[in-house]
């Protein structure tokens, strides 16, 4: 973990300072002399190999520093503040994606080559082929502008999430509802189920008892890297729905070149992809003991 979160750092930094632009372009006119004394006070003044020792060493420490865009807060301030309605976000789109995606993954694994198995699997094509940032703009026009159930922005009233949920969730939905249905159909061709229904067991039990477990080591396998894509993928929905969540000041931050914020900020993502993903092989190897080392 620390080798691969040190090149990440160090990736992060190089290509943040060798970008065109600097964090005070967008600020009013300055002086030579007051742009001086700002550029010092950051250390920014410094040959860029000893800025670049001087983060790391206070990344090490657990300093993530100043923001350029927000003088008065640290960066440590901002993630505190502001993860948690990410963190909110993607929760909620993890169970709109879970319910829908599991759902229509079982339905159609007990019914292959019938009507309810192509229905939900063409509409779950559909979701992979629609990206975030056309399912948002289309939820707002339907629900918002039209049907006037939902607001179009904002993150005040419980009724806010619902929109951002389900655009976010809807494309992780489709993956696990391909993955469920590959995976149960796999383990229900198996002997041992023939032998469970031979027995006598019901379509229930033989599903939730020797059949799901086995069939949802795809959706397992995923659901790492899909956690994460739904933090990171928060980016897009963030903006387009106004939320005040960490994507949102990491995307104003790269327009802005605050260089210590799109570092802790990659950084901080980069700890809790890793440490999902770890979760999830832990995971998958308690559901499938075969996976386990002597």
């Amino acid at each position: 973990m620390i080798p691969v979160l040190f090149l990440i750092a160090t990736a992060t930094f190089f290509m943040m300072h060798l970008a065109p632009g600097s964090p005070f372009d967008a600020e009013k006119k300055m002086s030579k002399e007051i742009r001086a004394r700002v550029e010092a006070h950051y250390g920014l003044d410094k040959p860029l190999f000893v800025q670049y020792l001087i983060q790391m060493k206070h990344l090490a420490q657990g300093n993530l520093g100043p923001s350029l865009k927000y003088p008065s807060r640290t960066v440590n301030e901002i993630i505190a503040d502001s993860f948690p309605v990410s963190l909110e976000l993607g929760s909620e789109a993890l169970v709109v994606a879970l319910v829908l995606g599991l759902t229509a993954g079982l339905i159609a694994s007990l019914r292959q080559n019938t009507t309810l198995d192509y229905v939900p699997m063409s509409m779950a094509m559909i979701g992979l082929c629609v990206p975030t940032f056309v399912m948002g703009p289309l939820l707002i026009s339907a629900f918002s502008l039209h049907a006037n159930w939902f607001n179009a922005a904002g993150w005040f009233f419980p009724s806010d999430r619902v929109l951002p949920a389900v655009t976010l969730g809807a494309y992780y939905a489709a993956y696990i509802a391909r993955l469920s249905r590959g995976g149960l159909l796999e383990i229900l061709n198996q002997d041992f189920i023939r032998t469970a229904r031979a027995k006598g067991a019901g379509a229930g039990r033989v599903l939730f008892k020797h059949a799901l477990r086995g069939g949802l080591m795809p959706v397992v396998s995923f659901l790492g890297p899909a956690i994460a894509g739904l933090l990171t993928g928060s980016f897009v929905v963030e903006t387009i729905f106004g939320i005040p969540g960490l994507g949102r000041y990491f995307v104003t931050a790269a327009f802005n070149r605050d260089y210590f914020m799109v570092e802790g900020a990659t950084l901080f993502y980069a700890t809790f992809v890793i440490v999902l993903n770890l979760a999830a092989d832990v995971i998958a190897v308690w559901l499938n003991p075969k996976l386990r080392f002597e």
